[in-house]
């Protein structure tokens, strides 16, 4: 029994004596540290590389004070001397360890950042005492929420990691650890309402001044029993007081928490993480960080557990923070990987936000997916890569979340836009040059996942037995695919045409759009206006109709011109017929002949159903939007102009003053006789057939041969105009007098033969001015490249001339002739013996010798007056 206790006591102080030497040893090596930690404290190394150190030394401190030998007293004699010099070299340790914080702190708040590092050191060893670290931790904040009374504003940016150290810690098992920290957390928030003057404008927290300083109110709710009980307290007052910068430090590294081993850790931070995002989600800065730090997370094969805590952080960060979630969802590569999926399905899990998550969407869907010259290849070729996939990205989306049945109100919502958007995108990938061989196209799938949850399963079965899907990307077949789509979605009455032509036309009021996507809308709006409207359309859309006539698109002229062709027979009921008519009239000058042949179609359809009052008031103008055109360089434009004059004047046949004026420009005409295109040469004999049962000209008997003489018909033309309408003469001579700059040599040779036989039968009507005018001009022609043109000009220069010699008495003669109706008895020979193509200029005997020429209309020769 002796011996037993001797071994005890023997036991007992060499257990005394090893923990003596450790002490000792400790507290001589944290001196040494401490000096060492002090000095670089005050030398002028660079601030980083000095924190650097001071961190190092301050570790292996740390590692050597928690380190140490369990200490209690309680295993010796409370009378025994010995312990309590133990107990006091012990308390000594931990001062001088605290102590060198203090001090460091106390120099530059910035190094608080060690106690964030001290909780992580804490966390990676259960052995070390986490009650005396957390008591430093405390005593160290304590010190700091005082210190900061000296200053305005402070750096800290170790505060968010800290707080989310601590509030982890709040709930810690041990009673006294948890007490610390909630004492710990009391203090740091207290800190954190000084860390910037911004921090303290945005804080909704309440605030009361003292001296020059800002702290948190002493309410119940802030007090550090509360936020050792209470979660959501704690969750609310972290969300109050930190700045948005360390919030997000906060949430990020509590995010972070979520993938460790320790499952209790990671429900204890996912619980605290979704109450900060609860309550305060709207101060996140870096919203795209923590969605790519779950997206990381979860393609690391988590766990059941975590992945439905981190699929349950995105939704929440998406019913607060939708567009940052969904930008940063839309900027991984496509096609999506089972992760990203998953997070898609967790942003349209709820239906409340679902409107907000198709917005940004449709935002991105307005971009085009941007080509890349890949000039590594041999030979230069476009690729799409991931920097420039977003919309395409945004395509994919849509294929996920349209199906879902939190969306189904939402996508009836916004049907127009989406079925626009995806159309559009459909627009982009036709113009691709490098189609996407191996990837699906999530623009036509979105478009037909669209419209079978929308109720349209008709409509897109239809389109796949017309072979609309199978083409609907190529270039060459584009646009008859969205004209197929537009109309197949009438055909079948689709009930959303309310709020898809609402929209088309809101969206065509708005403003200027890319040309292609506007021919897109278009084609949607009239199909809709077609199959859904009577006309005549309301001023509102028929507005539209009437700008796009002069688009700068053909397509979109010439869609519009069709369907005002459509209203023809309620012309008389629609508003502004007028502006209309002068609307289609502009488009005859367009540079695209098919929509110049569209706009007379349109017109004649118009003007046949037109009632008489509006009819003649109009004449005269589009009379000479024809005359304009018989100079359009193509002659299917000329030869349709010249039937439509044909129709005109038959219709104002009875209406003499109209007449006048429709024949006074008459001028183009008759020099298209000279055409040559055979299309526009028969259009001329249609005419003046038509002139003849009309006007009763009886000229139709000049072309019953098929080489007429040209200068038979002129000469016939101008005395019958002369005789009915000789007030057309100035007009006409001034018609002509324009052409003579044409680019066309022939109109121009037949504008010089023009303008002499209208001097010879009606230069009585001209004064001498008027005749100097044609003088000059004819000389100027005299320099023409033609030499036909030269010598046809010589000719009618010399008769100008003669004109304006003639004696004053010749022309009372004539004008006298002409009042009563007289014909010009004189026998009228060939000015020019102009034979086509092939012409001469007879002598001045031939030309003597040469039988006379009557006109058709003139009587029997009589003497003179």
């Amino acid at each position: 029994m002796i011996s037993s206790q001797k071994k005890q006591h023997s036991a007992r102080w060499q257990h005394m004596e090893h923990l003596t030497n450790s002490l000792h040893e400790a507290y001589v090596t944290l001196l040494c540290h401490q000096s060492m930690i002090l000095a670089m404290n005050s030398s002028s190394v660079d601030p980083l590389q000095q924190y650097e150190t001071q961190l190092e030394v301050t570790k292996k401190s740390f590692k050597m004070v928690f380190g140490l030998p369990s200490f209690d007293k309680g295993t010796f004699q409370t009378s025994d001397e010995d312990v309590k010099d133990l107990e006091i070299l012990y308390r000594d340790i931990l001062n001088l360890f605290e102590d060198t914080i203090l001090i460091l702190v106390s120099k530059d708040l910035y190094k608080l950042q060690i106690l964030k590092e001290m909780t992580m050191w804490m966390s990676e060893d259960s052995l070390y005492q986490q009650e005396r670290v957390m008591v430093i931790i405390s005593r160290v904040l304590r010190f700091a929420s005082r210190k900061v009374r000296e200053h305005t504003s402070i750096d800290a940016p170790c505060l968010g990691v800290l707080a989310a150290e601590l509030s982890l810690l709040c709930s810690h098992a041990d009673a006294s650890v948890t007490q610390q920290a909630s004492l710990g957390m009391y203090y740091l928030l207290c800190i954190a309402k000084h860390q910037s003057a911004d921090s303290q404008r945005d804080n909704p927290t309440k605030q009361y001044e003292h001296g020059n300083h800002c702290f948190l109110t002493s309410d119940s709710e802030f007090r550090p029993e509360v936020l050792q009980q209470d979660k959501t307290k704690l969750a609310q007052c972290i969300g109050q007081s930190l700045s948005p910068s360390l919030l997000t430090d906060f949430m990020l590294h509590l995010l972070m928490k979520l993938s460790t081993s320790d499952q209790e850790t990671a429900s204890k931070a996912a619980t605290v993480l979704k109450l900060t995002l609860k309550y305060h989600a709207q101060k996140v800065t870096r919203v795209c960080q923590m969605v790519d730090t779950i997206y990381k997370q979860l393609k690391e094969n988590s766990s059941h557990f975590m992945k439905d805590i981190l699929l349950e952080v995105v939704t929440l960060l998406a019913q607060m923070l939708p567009k940052g979630v969904v930008f940063q969802l839309m900027y991984y590569p496509v096609p999506a990987d089972n992760a990203l999926m998953l997070m898609w399905q967790a942003v349209g899990s709820e239906p409340q936000v679902a409107p907000q998550v198709l917005k940004e969407i449709l935002l991105v869907l307005k971009d085009k997916p941007w080509e890349v010259e890949d000039t590594m290849q041999e030979g230069r070729c476009f690729i799409l890569d991931v920097t420039n996939m977003m919309p395409l990205a945004a395509s994919q989306a849509l294929c996920m979340l349209l199906p879902m049945g939190s969306y189904k109100k939402t996508v009836a919502q916004f049907f127009p836009e989406i079925l626009m958007a995806l159309m559009f995108q459909l627009l982009y990938i036709s113009q691709l040059r490098v189609q996407p061989q191996d990837r699906p196209i999530y623009a036509r799938e979105g478009l037909r996942i669209l419209l079978n949850c929308s109720g349209l399963q008709e409509v897109d079965t239809a389109l796949k037995q017309k072979y609309c899907w199978s083409h609907i990307c190529q270039t060459y077949y584009y646009q008859d695919g969205v004209n197929l789509i537009a109309r197949t979605l009438c055909e079948y009455n689709f009930p959303q045409f309310p709020e898809t032509l609402y929209y088309l036309h809101k969206i065509l009021v708005q403003g200027p759009r890319r040309s292609e996507e506007h021919i897109i809308i278009v084609i949607f709006f009239i199909k809709i206006l077609d199959k859904f409207f009577k006309d005549p359309l309301p001023e509102l859309f028929l507005v539209l109709l009437r700008n796009w006539i002069n688009d700068s698109n053909p397509e979109i002229s010439k869609l519009s011109l069709q369907k005002i062709t459509s209203m023809a027979p309620v012309v008389h009921k629609i508003e502004n017929v007028r502006s209309l008519l002068t609307s289609i009239l502009d488009a005859f000058g367009s540079k695209d002949e098919t929509v110049v042949t569209q706009a007379l179609l349109t017109l004649r359809r118009l003007v046949d159903k037109l009632d008489k009052v509006n009819y003649s008031s109009l004449c005269t103008g589009i009379a000479s939007s024809y005359f304009h055109l018989m100079d359009h360089c193509s002659g299917n434009v000329r030869s349709l102009a010249i039937r439509h004059l044909a129709e005109l004047i038959k219709g104002v046949s009875q209406h003499t003053s109209t007449l006048k004026h429709v024949l006074g420009g008459f001028a183009p005409f008759i020099l298209c006789l000279e055409d040559r295109d055979t299309r526009v040469v028969s259009a001329c004999k249609h005419t003046l057939a038509i002139c003849d049962s009309q006007l009763e000209w009886s000229i139709s008997t000049l072309f019953k041969e098929e080489n007429y003489n040209f200068e038979l018909v002129v000469l016939s033309i101008c005395n019958n105009l002369l005789l009915s309408h000789e007030s057309c003469i100035t007009y006409l001579t001034c018609d002509a007098l324009g052409f003579l700059g044409s680019s066309q040599v022939h109109l121009r040779r037949a504008a010089v033969i023009l303008l002499g036989y209208l001097a010879e039968l009606g230069g009585h009507l001209l004064f001498r001015d008027e005749i100097e005018v044609l003088i000059e001009a004819t000389e100027r022609m005299l320099q023409d490249e033609d030499s036909q043109v030269q010598e046809l000009a010589e000719i009618t220069h010399d008769l100008l001339k003669k004109i304006a010699h003639r004696p004053r008495s010749t022309t009372i003669k004539h004008a006298f002739q002409r009042l009563f109706k007289f014909s010009y008895t004189k026998e009228m020979k060939h000015l020019y013996n102009w034979q086509g193509t092939t012409w001469t200029v007879l002598n001045r005997e031939e030309k003597e010798d040469q039988q006379p020429l009557y006109l058709p209309l003139d009587p029997p020769p009589a003497s003179d007056l």
